[in-house]
């Protein structure tokens, strides 16, 4: 047996589908295991796991992943995170809870920063000081200012998943966890439950890290281009410290129930919204997490079932009629890539429910399965699903996360419970293996029948709009709070004040300095002084536009077919997101919409519609785009052409069926995104009243275009021909080929052979001249507030620099990030309780935003936003922070991209002006950034004055208070819920 650095290998494998070499070692002294993927990739990542079973509802795994991160014996400031956020040129920084485990991953492109990310995160883990006053801060407190005040709960966790509690979808996700694994720890949240967060003491918190946070239940995880030895011998040097522990608990499997059980649970809506409707979801407890060819199976039927507009299942619920969008897109395993849970489970459902529709909706979703279990599945649609998870996998990105991110945590959904992590990144024999097994139907029918038909673990979940919901927990809070306040005497109120005090003065009171120099940081010698390119070359073909990226792509061809949206008049602008879907999702005339998604799914890796605007660098006004961005490997460009002249030629916008389907669904989607996405939701309103960007972005996805798909879904009813004419009319206007821009990404030398079929794409487009609208733009409150049902708030304030005089410099980037990671952080989360707040300033239009997200406060906050400019203005600095600020701001410059990503961005900064040189200045500028520069955007923000527009979405209860303090005419309320 090789023995390397304390490590026995146990396992080596090339992955060809992953262009890597896998080991796997394991530990000998504490039994830790660690997987070493090699390979090219520049974004090199690490990432520590260990199984965290969660043992209550008080959130221990969660509020100990946030207090880890505060604090080590190595590195004894409050926030080793935060510092290394504001200095670092972290790809990635995070940690994540999940229902039974815990991982800490960082990235980066540069490898002593690699080195020094580590460094500090495997002290953390294993060395953190974990005091009191982080477990007070980060998890709950009781808050008392004054001896005679009236105390509160407060925290940052506890706060969190108040927001998360007020979230229809995320209660709907824990109460199927919680009634189809009763007897077992996902029953408990793990993440936290409001209710039962206040009952965690330090003690249970410190007893929580000693059974989980030990070597020997580690996973390490490295990848990329690092060299592979080192990795052994950095973690040796830390685990040798450390003896074997044999005892960690383990998740324990869910006896199966001998027949199906209905449950019913509330779920919070606002008071008087008479619109609120029933959620119902069908879920099926599976078999063990062991076999990844069981689990890719599944995620392949379950997009065969749901992913697409022809899947069986999810058609029969839409063309019901009984509800406005489905829920649960079937096995639950994160997008295809990893696994969450130790018994994999399958959900099918319906949102916008009536409460007597509830039972037929159940009805339809057993009935269809049992009819596919009897007729098998359609073949072009598991072709389909197939190829879209066959491309996915390739593709390896969600979110321009890090691909050696998304590869752990697909290891991690089985490694975590025992079994050999390698067998879940191979992919290519599994992917054959099925595609064999189910050229016979009778494969599909039988895994149909046995693991969904005939299986009586089965739970239907009906969750019931419910207004009180809120207020039920408002009240409970306030009784307990109660019950507390009644026992304590004078000596124990004086106590709570002091730890309110304490706390307060702890955050307040800054690291010493000697503290802070021990943290690693690079020097501003390990910057790049030049600005990273991305390949261009513009291309005049048959009378359009293409932006050309050769670089490496992995042998995928990304497209992106622009219509410009200033054709448009304002008020059609609304129209643009809804028109996007309906081109991709009504068929052609030659293609109903079932078919159309069949042969999306079949040729490409999918086709999506996404609006884009941008202020435009020295020219004032607004770039407005729709874009259609598709992408297939490079032997299926020509297929993935073809798709893209039928829809745009000829797609079918007459089927008033479809088109309502697709509005409820958009419509539904907006609603639920309202709560764990509110501080998007006031980012756009406070722009809309700032700028013409802004004002067209919030048409087309903001307030305003909610509204108006509610009004929308009425008309098509009411007056289905003046809506098919506004369909009409938009193709008219925006697909004529002078109006439209191609952007295309792909490997080099391969568009010397895609060049003629693409010619004859763009020149078989229809052609005509088009004309640029102006906008006008009506005014906004100064002051809104949007109304929903929470327990938290989102708070945002925004001015426009422009008329003050401001011109922009690059050392305003550095400002912006050392007030996002010093004085908002510890205003308005540390001292504030918030889960977050963030300032951003938008380059071309010179727009400065702050927000918060899940916020318990509201006066408090808009003071902190206010006082910024102060802040900056009177601010001093030690050089080594003032660095720290240029590689923090300059690691946001250079964000890692995958190659999608890279064209999009070249081809964003060819439309809004940001040349290249222009790029080179802000960073030379970034580069130079001295303390008398951010005094001076200091006294900018200073003299916004009463100049600032103010947006904030929470409780009703709250903004009317806040619209009471001001007077009557200043707060909007705008009930969305």
């Amino acid at each position: 047996m090789v023995i390397l650095h304390g490590f026995e290998h146990i396992r080596e494998e090339e992955i060809p589908e992953l262009m890597s070499r896998a080991e796997l070692y394991r530990h000998r002294k504490t039994g830790a295991e660690l997987l070493s993927l090699i390979n090219q990739d520049e974004n090199k990542v690490f990432g520590i796991g260990f199984r965290t079973v969660p043992q209550d509802s008080t959130g221990a795994p969660h509020i100990l992943e946030h207090a880890v991160l505060a604090g080590s014996e190595k590195y004894p400031v409050k926030e080793p995170f935060i510092e290394l956020v504001k200095g670092s040129l972290a790809s990635f920084v995070n940690a994540m809870t999940f229902e039974d485990r815990t991982v800490y991953p960082i990235a980066s492109q540069n490898l002593q920063d690699f080195y020094n990310l580590i460094d500090v995160y495997l002290d953390a883990v294993f060395h953190p000081l974990l005091e009191e006053q982080t477990f007070l801060r980060e998890g709950w407190h009781i808050m008392l200012e004054e001896v005679q005040a009236s105390p509160s709960l407060r925290g940052v966790v506890f706060n969190e998943m108040k927001g998360q509690y007020s979230t229809p979808d995320y209660i709907l996700f824990k109460e199927i966890l919680r009634t189809l694994f009763p007897e077992t720890p996902y029953a408990y949240a793990s993440a936290g439950d409001p209710s039962a967060i206040p009952d965690l003491t330090f003690e249970g918190l410190k007893r929580f890290y000693a059974t989980f946070y030990h070597p020997s239940n580690a996973r390490i995880f490295f990848y990329g281009d690092d060299p592979p030895e080192e990795r052994l011998r950095r973690m040796n040097e830390v685990l040798s410290a450390y003896d074997r522990l044999d005892s960690i608990p383990e998740v324990c499997l869910q006896p199966p129930l001998s027949e199906p059980q209905r449950v019913v649970r509330p779920y919070p809506v606002g008071e008087g919204d008479e619109n609120a409707k029933h959620m119902v979801a069908v879920s099926w407890l599976l078999p063990e997490n062991v076999d990844p060819s069981l689990g890719l199976s599944l995620d392949v039927l379950a997009h065969a079932l749901m992913g697409l507009p022809a899947s069986p299942v999810r058609k029969a619920l839409i063309d019901s009629g009984l509800g406005e969008e489905v829920l649960g897109s079937g096995y639950d395993d994160n997008f295809g890539l990893w696994s969450r849970l130790r018994q994999h489970f399958f959900t099918l459902g319906m949102k916008g429910v009536q409460e007597e529709d509830v039972d037929r909706v159940e009805a339809i979703i057993l009935e269809t399965l049992e009819a596919l279990a009897e007729r098998g599945l359609d073949k072009t649609l598991l072709d389909a699903a197939l190829n879209t998870i066959e491309f996915r996998l390739r593709e390896n990105n969600i979110g321009g996360l890090p691909r050696g991110l998304l590869l752990m945590l697909r290891a991690m959904g089985v490694w975590n419970y025992g079994h050999d992590p390698l067998e879940a990144l191979f992919f290519e024999e599994t992917l054959s293996s099925i595609r064999q097994q189910w050229s016979d139907p009778e494969a599909i029918r039988s895994m149909l029948r046995s693991l969904l038909c005939d299986n009586s673990h089965r739970i239907t979940l009906n969750l019931v709009p419910d207004p009180g919901f809120q207020a039920r927990l408002a009240k409970a809070e306030r009784e307990r709070l109660e019950a507390i306040e009644a026992g304590l005497d004078p000596a124990s109120r004086e106590a709570l004040v002091e730890q309110t005090r304490r706390l307060q003065r702890l955050q307040e009171e800054p690291d010493d300095p000697a503290d802070l120099a021990k943290l690693p940081m690079l020097s501003r010698e390990d910057l790049e002084p030049q600005a990273k390119r991305i390949p261009l070359e513009e291309i005049a073909l048959a009378g359009s536009q293409v932006l050309l990226h050769e670089m490496p792509t992995y042998g995928i061809a990304y497209l992106d077919v622009g219509l410009n949206l200033r054709t448009l008049p304002a008020e059609m602008l609304r129209w643009a997101r809804i028109f996007g879907r309906a081109l991709l999702e009504m068929g052609t005339e030659r293609q109903d919409c079932v078919e159309l998604s069949q042969r999306i799914g079949r040729d490409t890796g999918g086709i999506e519609a996404e609006t884009m605007t941008s202020g435009v660098w020295g020219a004032g006004g607004a770039q407005a785009w729709l874009f259609l961005r598709g992408k297939a490997m490079i032997p299926k460009v020509g297929a993935l052409l073809s798709l893209l002249e039928e829809i745009l030629g000829s797609a079918n916008l007459e089927d008033r069926e479809r088109f309502r389907q697709i509005v409820l669904e958009e419509k539904a989607g907006l609603e639920a995104s309202l709560l764990p996405a509110g501080h998007q939701w006031v980012a756009a309103r406070l722009r809309a009243g700032l700028d013409e960007a802004g004002w067209a972005q919030e048409q087309m996805g903001g307030i305003t275009y909610l509204f108006f798909l509610r009004d929308l879904a009425e008309r098509i009813d009411a007056d289905w021909e003046s809506v098919a004419a506004d369909l009409k009319a938009l193709r008219e206007s925006l697909i004529r080929k002078e109006n439209m821009l191609f952007n295309l990404t792909l490997d080099p030398g391969e568009w010397g052979a895609s060049r003629a079929s693409f010619a004859a794409f763009v020149g078989g487009l229809p052609s005509g001249p088009s004309k640029r609208s102006s906008w006008e733009r009506g005014p906004l409150p100064a002051r809104e507030g949007l109304a929903v049902s929470a327990g938290v708030n989102y708070v945002g304030m925004a001015a426009d620099l422009g008329p003050l005089g401001y011109e922009l410099h690059g050392s305003a980037l550095v400002a912006n990030l050392l007030l996002r990671t010093s004085w908002l952080w510890e205003r308005v989360r540390l001292q504030g309780g918030a889960y977050g707040a963030f300032s951003l300033l938008d380059l071309p239009t010179r727009i400065f935003s702050q927000i918060s997200y899940r916020d318990p406060n509201l006066e408090a906050t808009l003071e902190t936003f206010s006082a910024s400019g102060s802040f900056l203005r009177e601010l001093t600095l030690p050089e080594r922070e003032l660095t720290k600020g240029i590689i923090g701001t300059i690691g946001r410059i250079d964000a890692y991209q995958l190659p999608d990503a890279k064209g999009f961005t070249s081809m964003r900064r060819w439309l809004t002006g940001m040349t290249d040189e222009l790029r080179q200045r802000i960073r030379d500028e970034v580069l130079r950034t001295s303390l008398k520069d951010l005094q001076a955007f200091g006294a900018v923000l200073e003299g916004i004055g009463a100049g600032q527009r103010v947006v904030v979405l929470g409780s009703e209860e709250k903004l009317q208070a806040w619209r009471q303090d001001l007077g009557s005419e200043t707060v909007e309320i705008m009930p969305v819920f």
